[in-house]
């Protein structure tokens, strides 16, 4: 498979180093400092783009890969107010991925959360709440994997009907804690509370392997079909 790269910091490395070892060739690298490569010969000859940049400038690169007819995983996040314009791109014939986290550790928690909090729906004593914890250089708060997993738990408890940053919680919101420290790939943990005690449920990435991992394996997946795609559709729990 042909992948283009768009965003070569970190990850876009990380993707690099896994899909190279999974027998894929990189055909385009595009970031910052050179986003004339859209145009290129190369990038239009790419069966898959692996898009993670900045919040400010994803849709815009997406938009470039529909020019271009390239099929698109999305591992930015921060940029879902936009979310409509690229699912009309995929009714006119588009391909997109998308997943909040793209780490299939984190889908797997994403299914525990939803599990737990059907459970928890029923002991209306315990209250609920979220803490995450990212790098400095992450520029949303909060992460788009901590919306996820507020989803769910609104999707699956009746008390709670939307989610906010700490300062602006509301009784039936989830209050969820956003902190950016040093070079922390990513924790998550949500806390059930009642006067009795504490029940936890926590994701910690050790490294940002996992993500990588997920992205070049939804690129596999992504390649040869249409429409717009997520984690829903390449796995089945």
């Amino acid at each position: 498979m042909k992948i283009a790269l768009i965003g070569y910091g970190k990850m876009g490395k990380m993707i690099e180093q896994i899909a190279l070892s999974r027998g894929h060739s990189i055909v385009s690298i595009i970031d910052e400092n050179n986003l004339d490569g859209f145009d290129s010969e190369q990038f239009k000859s790419a069966d898959v783009a692996i898009e993670f940049t900045t919040p400010s400038s994803a849709l815009d690169n997406f938009m470039k890969c529909f020019a271009a007819n390239v099929p698109v995983v999305a591992g930015t996040t921060g940029w879902l107010e936009h979310m409509s314009e690229v699912k009309k791109a995929c009714e006119d014939g588009q391909t997109f991925f998308y997943a909040s986290n793209y780490s299939l550790g984190v889908n797997i928690f994403f299914a525990v959360n939803k599990y737990l909090a059907k459970i928890m729906n029923q002991f209306t004593d315990y209250s609920v709440k979220m803490e995450e914890i990212h790098h400095i250089h992450k520029l949303d708060a909060p992460s788009g994997t901590a919306i996820t997993l507020a989803e769910g738990i609104i999707e699956n408890i009746d008390r709670k009907t939307d989610w906010h940053l700490e300062a602006e919680t509301k009784p039936e919101d989830i209050s969820i804690h956003c902190i950016r420290e040093g070079e922390v790939p990513g924790i998550h943990e949500i806390f059930y509370e009642s006067e009795a005690d504490i029940i936890s449920i926590k994701h910690d990435a050790k490294n940002r392997k996992g993500f990588a991992l997920g992205a070049v394996l939804a690129a596999e997946f992504t390649c040869g079909k249409k429409g717009f795609l997520g984690m829903q559709d390449m796995l089945h729990f």
